[in-house]
Formats: structure tokens, C-alpha cells, sequence
């Protein structure tokens, strides 16, 4: 039976939803197409996030070992190398995250396999790969295949999958030995996260979310008005960063934070998927003139229209329903 391993990326005791998102995607081509899904494990003391993959996949390979606590190109390429020689599998999905960045390109070319980088969908048939790929901050889709390999790489973005409950898999938790170089040239000193001041918008159940339709910065009152009337917290996409209109610590998006709300109202937001990588869960709500904006893609609500004119009246709309 072919494979499709998994990567799983983990960071301070905790399983990050981009392996989620892949575990959801690559169980669907998994049933599709009769193969095993395997979950690969890297790290030290890991036994607790092995066992919270039980259900997603057929079998969880964990390799557990001091030099693999912490991310290592070196260490982790080269269990990987070894895994992937062993297994042979189909396919071999990773994210598209600064792990995945810096771990995919190296081992792809050490193993001499195709790989398709920064996808939001693939489709796998007939011994061919294809990865879907955006373009021009999201506004068009095109196709990347490679065919006549036995074993293909793909990065996937985050985001691009929803993460569902469920426990369709029997989730068989396997230890593997792999050798474990001393790493020569990289070496973990610490991690330090980032100091949280001001605003944390990544707490926030309702986010009202401006973009550079906005247009100045003498308009940002009218957006923040209506989040006050919303009770909700204001945020903005990159643009508005850069332009310096909002402080950085209010940025949705992947060079921003990640938020999940309950509600998220994209107001003159694009929706490039730089964005969009922020942006997890809850009910999206879109305002933007454009019809072919991105964000109309992902939205589960949307107003094609001027903001100047639509937010004055939902600002009039909330006080009415306050009001009674």
C-alpha cells in the first residue's frame, strides 16, 4: 500500500494547526486513493502530542531523541532522508511555514524528488502531483505538475484546509530509531518569544479589519467607530501597517498574527493570501467594491460596495439594534 507522510510541526509543547490542516487534507487523498496516511513525529519527550494524533492517521512514527527537541535542518533532514528511503511513500506533505521553508527545498534536492512549493490545494492521480499555487496577491490560481516520479514534496500553506473533529483512523503510535547526527554547522541557542504590548487582537472574539481601500488616514475614525458600536477590537491587513496608519501589533496576516475570532468583518481588504494565512475560523464577513476580490472567496457574507457608503449604514444599523 502507498504512503502519504505528514510532517507534524510543533513548537513549545504543541502541535501546530498546520499539521491539523494537512492531516485533514491528506486523509481525504488518502480514502480516495486507498493509501496509508502516516503522521511523522520529530522531537524529544513527545509522547503527549503522539497521543493527540491518534485518530488522524493510520500510523504515528514518532522519533524521539535530545537532538530533535528543538528544529535543526541538519538533524531533521537528515531523519527525514532516511525515513523517506525507507518508506518510499507517495507523497510527502510539509508546511509551508519558516520550518517548512528552510526544511523542504534542501531535502527535496538531497533525495532528487520534484517538489511544489507554497500550495493552498493539490490534487493527486494518475502518478502525478498537482499543486495549485496563487498569483498576484491571490487574484489568480494556476496549476504546477510533476509527473512520472514515484515519490513527490509539497508545501502547504497555512490556512488553506479547515481542521475538523474526528477520529477516523485507528492511530497505531510507532517508536523509530533513526540516527541522530551531532548538527556541524547549526545550533540551537534559545527561543525567545516575541513581548505581547498594547492591543492583543489574537484575543479578540470580534475583529472589525480595515485594508488599504481605506484610502487615508484621516478615514480610519469610520472604521473605528463601527468597531466600538461592535464592541469589537480593530485590526488591519500589511498595507496599512506600511503606511503606518495602524501599529504593527493590530496586523492580520502571515508577517502579522493569527487570529481566530467568532467574527471577522474585512472591511476594503483585498484578501491576498498573505492575509488570508492569518486569518482562522469564524464567520467572515466582506465589504469591498472590487467583486473579483480574493476575500470574496472565503467569505461566508459579502457586500460588493463603496465602504464609504456601506459602513455609515451599518454603523446606523448597529445603533438601531442597540437602541431596542
Amino acid at each position: 500500500m502507498k504512503q502519504i507522510l505528514v510532517l507534524i510541526e510543533h513548537r513549545n509543547g504543541v502541535i501546530l494547526d498546520i499539521s491539523f490542516e494537512m492531516l485533514q487534507k491528506a486523509a481525504s487523498v488518502a480514502a480516495a486513493r486507498d493509501n496509508e496516511l502516516v503522521a511523522v513525529l520529530l522531537g524529544h519527550n513527545v509522547s503527549n502530542l503522539a497521543a493527540g494524533l491518534t485518530g488522524k492517521a493510520n500510523r504515528i512514527l514518532v522519533a524521539d531523541n535530545p537532538q530533535l527537541g528543538n528544529y535543526n535542518y541538519e538533524t531533521y533532514s537528515d531523519v527525514l532522508a532516511n525515513l523517506i528511503k525507507e518508506q518510499k511513500p507517495e507523497l510527502v506533505s510539509i508546511g509551508h511555514t519558516t520550518t517548512g521553508m528552510d526544511l523542504a527545498p534542501g531535502l527535496a534536492t538531497h533525495l532528487n524528488l520534484p517538489l511544489i512549493t507554497s500550495c493552498i490545494d493539490f490534487h493527486l492521480q494518475d502518478n502525478k502531483l498537482t499543486g495549485i499555487r496563487q498569483m498576484y496577491d491571490g487574484k489568480i490560481n494556476t496549476e504546477v505538475t510533476s509527473a512520472g516520479h514515484a515519490t513527490y514534496m509539497i508545501t502547504l500553506r497555512p490556512g488553506s484546509f479547515p481542521i475538523q473533529e474526528s477520529a477516523a483512523f485507528e492511530g497505531k503510535i510507532e517508536a523509530i530509531t533513526a540516527p541522530v547526527k551531532e548538527p556541524a554547522n547549526i545550533k540551537f541557542i534559545e527561543s525567545i518569544e516575541a513581548v505581547l504590548t498594547g492591543v492583543d487582537i489574537t484575543k479578540a472574539d470580534i475583529l472589525v479589519s480595515v485594508g488599504q481601500g481605506i484610502g487615508d488616514l484621516k478615514n480610519i475614525p469610520l472604521v473605528e467607530e463601527l468597531a466600538t458600536l461592535m464592541n469589537a477590537t480593530l485590526s488591519c491587513s500589511r498595507p496599512v501597517v506600511d503606511k503606518k496608519w495602524l501599529p504593527k501589533e493590530r496586523q492580520v496576516g502571515s508577517s502579522g498574527k493569527t487570529v481566530k475570532p467568532k467574527v471577522y468583518l474585512a472591511i476594503g481588504i483585498s484578501g491576498s493570501f498573505q492575509h488570508l494565512m492569518g486569518l482562522k475560523g469564524g464567520t467572515i464577513i466582506a465589504i469591498n467594491k472590487d467583486p473579483k476580490a480574493p476575500i470574496f472567496r472565503v467569505a461566508d457574507y459579502g457586500i460588493v460596495g463603496d465602504l464609504f457608503q456601506v459602513v455609515p449604514v451599518l454603523k446606523e444599523k448597529v445603533k438601531a439594534i442597540k437602541g431596542s
